[in-house]
Formats: structure tokens, C-alpha cells, sequence
């Protein structure tokens, strides 16, 4: 199955760039290119892509503005938003993963990051940096953005204790093979009980699991060091 991608950025030279490289892969191809966050959206509801190449600072409508649309639209559920940005650690990105952005890529990326990291957003999995997953949560995912309530303690009742187990480990930035590792099952029973975490609280994809997992309290922010 190829895999759909809508191009969101304001440099054309860019966008050229990010076109020739995704549509020289036999599984991936550009079926839109936008200039601006309002044009994504546009788009988006037009070509129904897998996976938007979101770069998050444009002017007029930026990408986050357009990234909360986009994953509000229930037309678009299926539609992953990967963020592109030249900071690793940034306010605007943590944002976009509570409006249900499925991760973040920095723009230094190579090209073989770049096409592994549409490929991994495309299957639900979530795109965090291994360097930036645990400083970008405790300092921003933990607090609720002005107006926007924590997720409540309660949600996470539904989940049995292994669901509970397995939610906590991929809130840590672990992978499926590192979740089953540390469980002693196959990875793809890891990824089951994820999957079933994830249908239980009503989170579009990993990303969103993770946020869900410290805003309810299931997993607390590590104390600052001492040194």
C-alpha cells in the first residue's frame, strides 16, 4: 500500500526537496503540496493524505493552528501530522502533540530519518526524539496548556493492570520490542495491549497515549536532580 503524503511548509525550496525525496520511494508519494497552515487544512480534507508533513512556524495560519484542525476533524482520523522544526525542545511542538500531532522531526533530520519517520507515523506509531521525549513531557506535557483541562484520573480505568503496565513503559519513549523485553512476551503482544490501551482512552496514536499517560497521572514527571 503506498503511503500519502500532504506537504505543509513555506520554502519551496524545501518542498521540492522533501517531493522528489518521497516520491523516489515506491511506497510513499506526494499527493499535495501546501504553502501555508490554512492550505493544509484545505488539502487535507481534499486528498484524505496518511500522513501531513507539517512544518509547525509559517506565516499567515502557522502548523499548529493547523495541526489542531486537522486531528479535530473526525473526516480525518486516519490522517497522522508529523511536525517539522528546527528546535527539538519547544513549546509550539509540545502543543501540537496535545491537539494530536503524531510527533516531531527535526529539520536537520537525513533523508533516511525523514522517510523512516513518515513510515512510522503512517503505521499509528508515535515519533518522539529519544534526546527530547523526557524534557519536552516534564516541562510541558505535565501542565495543561491555558484552558485545556488535564486528562482525567478516571480515563484511565477502563485499562486492566497489564494495559496500565505496558501504557506506563510506552510513556517512557520505549518501543514495542523494548516493552515486550521488559514484560517477557513477543513484541507483538506488546503491541496489542498498546493497541487496546490506546482504543480504551480514545487516543488517535502513540503520541497522544504518551500525553493521555502524564496529564491523568498515571505517570509522574522525575524529580529535578541534585547535585
Amino acid at each position: 500500500m503506498t503511503i500519502r503524503v500532504l506537504l505543509a511548509d513555506d520554502q519551496a525550496l524545501l518542498r521540492a526537496t522533501f517531493r522528489i525525496l518521497i516520491d523516489s520511494c515506491t511506497d510513499l508519494e506526494v499527493v499535495a503540496e501546501a504553502t501555508d497552515g490554512r492550505e493544509a487544512v484545505e488539502l487535507a480534507r481534499v486528498h484524505h493524505p496518511d500522513v501531513v508533513l507539517m512544518d509547525i512556524r509559517m506565516p499567515g495560519t502557522d502548523g499548529l493552528t493547523a495541526t489542531t484542525a486537522i486531528c479535530a476533524d473526525p473526516d480525518l482520523a486516519t490522517t497522522r501530522v508529523l511536525i517539522l522544526t528546527t528546535f527539538e525542545i519547544d513549546e509550539y511542538v509540545a502543543q501540537a502533540l496535545r491537539a494530536g500531532a503524531s510527533g516531531f522531526l527535526g529539520k536537520d533530520a537525513g533523508a533516511d530519518a525523514l522517510l523512516a519517520a513518515v513510515r512510522t507515523v503512517a503505521c499509528g506509531d508515535a515519533l518522539l526524539s529519544p534526546l527530547a521525549t523526557r524534557a519536552l513531557i516534564t516541562r510541558f506535557l505535565t501542565a495543561p496548556a491555558p484552558g485545556a483541562p488535564l486528562a482525567p484520573p478516571e480515563a484511565l480505568d477502563a485499562l486492566t493492570a497489564r494495559e496500565r503496565e505496558v501504557t506506563v513503559l510506552a510513556a517512557e519513549g520505549r518501543s514495542d520490542t523494548e516493552i515486550a523485553g521488559r514484560l517477557v512476551v513477543s513484541p507483538m503482544t506488546a503491541r496489542a495491549h498498546v493497541q487496546r490501551a490506546m482504543a480504551k482512552l480514545h487516543a488517535r496514536d502513540r503520541a497522544q497515549l504518551v500525553v493521555i499517560a502524564h496529564q491523568s497521572g498515571l505517570v509522574q514527571p522525575a524529580p529535578p536532580s541534585v547535585r
